[in-house]
């Protein structure tokens, strides 16, 4: 390892220190909060609809990052303190499942935000048809699709995680959510500026339902921006994984691992707040 540290600043590879009790305070708070919105969605009436159904599930995979970081560093805890003895292939096992939950909590968190995406881009350009073309039954199959789907990859990517060409699989479709989700969000904006110029030329005040869409926008990009900040290093270090896993920049890269962990974690709190925020409904509940 030092040999392929050479040339870089021994300083800035040895990574960071985190404590366990950061990331165990964190994951408390994340499942907290993402506890309260759905509750919060399942309670008030006036939020059952396609939507807000999405954004429940979206909250749920937080909630699956959360407990599997919070099992993970129990787990860990009382293997390291001696109050958990277990066989090594045990704890390869309980590894491997705690490895599936945080693989399905990222490919359901990326197929949610793009079917939310995908479900504001409806409510703007197509208003009067969004309920005749996102039904209750769609959004039902829809998210069990998604969950069946993010269940089985899972699955794969943890048996067959030393393959190449299963973390190109994920990369890729980290990649494609991503360019989806900007020319979803780059077409509504577009059209918000469009809006406006228009607004300002016929001195006639916005349309209510129109307004609420691009708030919701809005809410959409943020969200998108939080989770590229909070997972890009992760993905990052999946697509070093496959180009250059001996370089010594790389290698450098690789020792902040648990920084990417923490930033994962941060999403999940991150999330609740701007839903209680930027939806007037959700934070009334609350």
């Amino acid at each position: 390892q030092s040999n392929a540290t050479v040339g870089a600043s021994s300083s800035w590879c040895q990574g960071l220190d985190i404590p366990n009790e950061l990331f165990l305070v964190l994951g408390l708070v994340s499942l907290v909060e993402n506890l309260l919105v759905v509750a919060a969605i399942l309670k008030n009436r006036n939020l059952h609809s396609p939507t807000y159904y999405f954004i429940c599930c979206l909250a749920v995979s937080d909630m699956l990052v959360s407990i599997s970081n919070l099992a993970e560093m129990l787990f860990m805890l009382l293997l390291e303190h001696g109050v958990l003895v277990m066989r090594p292939s045990i704890v390869r096992h309980m590894d491997s499942i705690i490895d599936m939950l945080i693989c399905s909590s990222v490919v359901s968190s990326l197929s949610f935000l793009g079917v939310i995406a995908v479900d504001r881009y409806i409510t703007i350009f197509y208003a009067l048809r969004y309920h005749s073309i996102m039904t209750l039954q769609r959004a039902v199959v829809t998210m069990a699709s998604i969950w069946l789907a993010s269940t089985v990859s899972s699955a794969v990517l943890i048996t067959y995680y030393c393959s190449n060409t299963i973390l190109l699989c994920l990369i890729g479709f980290f990649l494609f959510m991503l360019v989806l989700m900007l020319v979803l969000y780059i077409h509504m904006f577009a059209l918000a500026r469009h809006h406006l110029h228009s607004i300002s030329s016929q001195q006639k005040p916005p349309a209510t339902h129109r307004g609420g869409s691009l708030k919701g926008a809005v809410t959409l990009t943020i969200l998108l921006g939080v989770f590229f900040i909070c997972w890009g290093p992760f993905f990052l270090h999946l697509i070093l994984i496959v180009t250059c896993p001996t370089n010594p920049f790389c290698t450098c890269f690789f020792s902040y691992f648990n920084l990417f962990l923490i930033l994962i974690i941060c999403n999940s709190v991150i999330d609740p707040l701007i839903y209680a925020f930027r939806s007037q409904e959700l934070r009334r509940t609350l």
